[in-house]
């Protein structure tokens, strides 16, 4: 397997920094996503009442409502 950081490869078994080849790699790594380098893709949450926003309105779709017996 190739080391994230440097991609040179790096042993599995008995690496304590693993998927990383060493700890240098795993700490710029690290250092990386605190400093914002990285991001995880997200979707942008609803807006809530709190926010101000109206009540969204009611919608004729029955499908998430559950049957009554």
């Amino acid at each position: 397997m190739k080391c994230p950081t440097c991609h040179r490869p790096s042993k599995w078994e008995d690496n304590p920094h693993r998927p990383f080849c060493s700890e240098r790699c795993k700490l710029l790594d690290f250092g990386a996503w605190a400093n914002e380098e990285f991001r995880v893709p997200a979707e942008e949450p609803a807006p809530s009442l709190e926010d101000g926003e109206q009540n969204p309105a009611p919608s004729n779709d029955d499908s998430d409502r559950l049957a009554r017996p």
